[in-house]
């Protein structure tokens, strides 16, 4: 979700974020020092109580992911749609962007269905809104071109049957019938060919060959019909030549009424797809969808639907489109949305609650996701959500009705919706029992100590926020609670310490915000300064202290008490930055540089490396985008448009970009960006040393040192992986003479291929002294020391980053080792209890086949096969242990 769902008491509370005095300052655009008494300071840095997030949360979703794996290997089309849009629920639970979005073309790949696809295509389009750059470079690639334009409705459909049972004539009073009938509207009479209008279906071949009246007729009146003679003679030609010439729409819409009512399908089929093809816009969609619904037409239907979700979410601004959503009931669902309902409200869902998660839309999707539920997972997931909206809307009791119910279904996580409405109602000790209970029923999760930890004081409160990290790490409001404590008590270092812990691996903004708060308690100007340029370079349109005052604005008032740097300066700042692998004091001095650096293309370059570096995928292909628009030629264009291609997994046509401007010219950019994606692709035995040549064709352009020192540095690991010692201590040597801190890694590595582990191990260690982000530094330094260091140095890996999951590899390798198997296997359980991660699960599905434990190997086999189904290590083994099933 992209927006903030807060908790009631949560809004309160931030109503109070700054105090009225301090405030008003702010507005006079001037900075106040803050008192250090611990009520001011109180006043200015609070922390919101956790939302409770609208998403399906399982207690233990390895086993759902298995089981979702298992059901899919003999499902139905429209089943298969259920199960990858559940997966994606629990990848959003989860936080796994990739595997969301991995999820999602998943469904739009193997859904089958048109309006399945129409719905998944529509939200992975949506899941890249502010990506138009790249989703006109995806459309020139012919395999990806599918995912963003729109797909031909009609030819989804199958073309109806025509029905050759009828005999030509029937024999009355020793007679044959007529050959030709005069339909009479009005005044006109229109000459239809008796035999042809028959065929078009049952009822008229009684009425014309049957025993009625009509059957003698040379004449029948259709006047009360509905039916205009132009309409008459339009029936009465594609009786004849089975197809619709030119018809406006008027008059298709009048035909398609008059073959619903005389059940001609054949006629209302053409009519249906001669309409659908006349859908080009929303508004056409707009006015069309009510014929389609009320006229049971599925093409026209699909068509309609496949405008509006095109247009997402500015669609949903449009009172006509809202209204056909809300209010349809289930047949109408059926004919929009054929058996993909579900999921079209899901999405429906989503982009209104994106919009504005308390509006009256909002509720009326989420009504319409509980009716179109079919399973009891379905159900949990539809009266949570809603039920997270009656909370923000302070509607308590229906809130609680529907938190209730979803739990009844089995959703555990809803239990903390139901506590913090114990909490409001003034039943807090409710509430602390409440989680109490189910902390004591089920494996516990941290979400779970978190959540109670909001109904109990002091040393309790301490002692559950304690637990609720040990177990899962990557939730935030621990973290900043603790730092926020602190602060009041005055322990300033401490604090910030214990802020900075979270963002050492989790770039969250509310974290960042808070560091800011702090920095500017303190009156450190600088460091405040360096955080409110990262939250703008990560969402530029972020808006702090509940959305009252633009970060933007805050970013003024606290420039005016730091140092102006000139350009030369700041280039200085980045280049001691990036030295020091500060990749987040890199990224604010980025964003300082690009108000008055006229090179801004090549700025928006360095800062969606760093971004990608931080694991922040989106907010760096936006400086992607940027780095293109900005470019100042056709060259450079080119480049970044290959590193876009590349990042989103297309690298073939990536390196023809870099190709073409290399053609275009020389560049250090270009030759880097080709021998980086052929590196990547080719399998050919000679590409080393094409990669090597095209490296040093790079290091003979032009360039910074920053962008050389990385070139040196992947030319090292090329003549490494390639035997050639010597030439690739001379690339890391070279590296490190212009402060390239990352090449003491690849001169470790050297060290230990030359069987000199004690010089690896010093080398690792400078890097580590270097480093401002030092965990990876940690990781590999462990491989070159004893066990007992090892451990040591991995343990310190955790507590810096604890999402690198190579720590918990290994010790539960040595565990296992020492025949300790339930310590092995608990070791990985803790990671994989926050973190989906293939490599946990497969050696956590190893340990339980080697010791017997079948089920407990099949069910990891099958979750992890759900995060790489394509994995062939993971396939054989679930294909090994499969065997032994009972």
């Amino acid at each position: 979700m992209r927006v903030f769902l807060p908790s009631d008491s949560c809004k309160e509370l931030l109503l109070n974020t700054i105090n009225p005095q301090s405030w008003l300052q702010v507005e006079r655009g001037k900075l106040s020092k803050l008192s250090s008494s611990s009520s001011s300071m109180e006043s200015f840095i609070k922390v919101p109580e956790p939302p409770i997030v609208p998403f399906f949360k399982p207690v233990d979703y390895v086993e759902v992911l298995a089981r979702i794996h298992e059901e899919l290997e003999s499902c139905s089309l429209q089943e298969r749609l259920n199960l990858y849009l559940l997966q994606f629920q629990i990848f959003r639970g989860l936080g796994e962007t990739k595997l969301m979005r991995r999820s999602l073309r998943s469904a739009w790949q193997k859904g089958g269905s048109v309006h399945g696809r129409l719905v998944f295509g529509a939200w992975l389009k949506y899941e890249r809104q502010g990506e138009e750059l790249m989703a006109n470079l995806l459309a020139t690639c012919d395999k990806c071109a599918r995912e963003f334009g729109p797909i031909d409705v009609v030819s989804q459909f199958p073309m109806i049957e025509v029905n050759s049972t009828y005999p030509d004539t029937v024999v009355i009073n020793g007679e044959k019938s007529l050959k030709k009938v005069n339909f009479r509207i009005g005044d006109e009479k229109i000459v239809c060919d008796r035999q042809k209008i028959a065929f078009l279906s049952a009822p008229f071949h009684a009425m014309l060959n049957g025993y009625f009246n009509e059957s003698l007729c040379e004449e029948i009146d259709l006047s009360e019909n509905n039916i205009s003679a132009s309409g008459m003679r339009m029936i009465g030609e594609f009786s004849v030549m089975g197809s619709l010439s030119d018809v406006s729409p008027d008059l298709l819409l009048e035909m398609l009424a008059f073959a619903n009512k005389f059940c001609c399908e054949r006629l209302k089929d053409a009519c249906d797809r001669k309409l659908s093809s006349l859908v080009c816009t929303k508004e056409d969609a707009a006015e069309l969808m009510e014929y389609a619904i009320e006229e049971n037409s599925p093409v026209l239907a699909a068509s309609c639907l496949q405008a509006f979700l095109h247009e997402l979410p500015d669609c949903l601004n449009d009172e006509r489109v809202v209204e056909i959503f809300s209010h349809a009931d289930r047949q109408q669902r059926s004919i929009m949305a054929g058996e993909a309902s579900f999921s079209l409200y899901c999405l429906l869902s989503e982009v209104a609650m994106n919009l504005d998660p308390q509006s009256d839309k909002t509720v009326s999707f989420l009504g319409q996701l509980i009716e179109s539920a079919e399973t009891d997972r379905q159900r949990m997931l539809a009266f949570h959500q809603l039920g997270c909206v009656r909370l923000l809307r302070k509607e308590y009791d229906e809130a609680e009705s529907l938190f209730e119910t979803a739990v009844s279904l089995g959703h555990i996580y809803s239990i903390a919706g139901l506590a913090r409405l114990g909490y409001i109602k003034g039943r807090k000790l409710w509430s602390y029992e409440k989680l109490s209970s189910v902390i004591s029923s089920v494996n516990p999760l941290g979400w779970m100590y978190q959540e109670r930890s909001l109904y109990c004081e002091d040393d309790k409160r301490w002692e559950d926020l304690k637990k609720a990290t040990e177990l899962d790490p990557t939730l935030t409001y621990p973290y900043m609670y603790r730092a926020a404590s602190l602060m009041m008590k005055q322990n300033v270092q401490v604090a910030l310490d214990e802020i900075n812990r979270v963002l050492g691996f989790k770039l969250a903004l509310e974290c960042l915000e808070l560091r800011f708060c702090l920095n500017l308690a303190n009156e450190d100007y600088e460091a405040a300064m360096c955080d409110v340029q990262v939250i703008l370079t990560l969402s530029p349109d972020y808006r702090m202290f509940e959305g009252r005052v633009p970060t933007s604005q805050l970013r003024t008032l606290v420039r005016e008490h730091v140092d102006n740097w000139t350009t030369a300066d700041c280039w200085m700042q980045l280049y001691d930055r990036w030295s020091s692998v500060d990749d987040i004091g890199s990224l604010s001095v980025i964003y300082r540089m690009l108000e008055s650096c006229e090179a801004k293309s090549v700025l928006y370059f360095r800062q969606s490396l760093l971004l990608l570096r931080l694991n922040c995928p989106d907010a760096a292909m936006r400086s992607l985008e940027l780095a293109c628009q900005h470019a100042s030629s056709k060259h450079e264009s080119l480049v970044y448009e290959g590193w876009i291609l590349y990042d989103t997994g297309h690298c073939e046509e990536g390196l023809r970009k870099a190709e073409e401007s290399i053609r275009t010219k020389r560049s250090f950019e270009a030759f880097f960006l080709k021998a980086y994606a052929l590196a990547d692709s080719s399998m050919d035995l000679s590409c080393p040393s094409t990669v090597i040549s095209l490296l040093e064709n790079a290091l003979k352009c032009p360039s910074d040192n920053l962008r050389k020192g990385q070139a040196l540095n992947n030319l090292g690991s090329v003549f490494v992986d390639c035997g050639k010692l010597d030439l690739a201590a001379d690339c890391y040597i070279n590296a490190l003479k212009i402060r390239h801190a990352r090449a003491h890694q690849g001169l470790a590595r050297v060290h230990f291929l030359r069987n000199d582990k004690a010089a690896a191990y010093e080398e690792m260690s400078k890097l580590i002294e270097k480093a401002k982000n030092n965990a990876s530094a940690y990781e590999k330094r462990s491989e070159y020391c004893d066990r007992d260091i090892t451990k040591a140095d991995l343990e310190t890996v955790t507590r810096l980053d604890p999402l690198r999951v190579y720590p918990y590899r290994y010790r539960a390798a040595v565990l296992m080792d020492s025949y300790k198997e339930k310590e092995a296997i608990a070791e990985l359980s803790r990671a994989i209890a926050f973190k989906a991660d293939l490599h946990l699960l497969h050696l956590r599905a190893a340990f339980h086949e080697h010791v017997g434990d079948v089920l407990g190997a099949l069910r990891d086999c099958r979750a992890a096969l759900s995060i790489d189904p394509n994995h062939q290590e993971m396939l054989e083994l679930h294909s090994r242990v499969n065997s032994h099933e009972p």
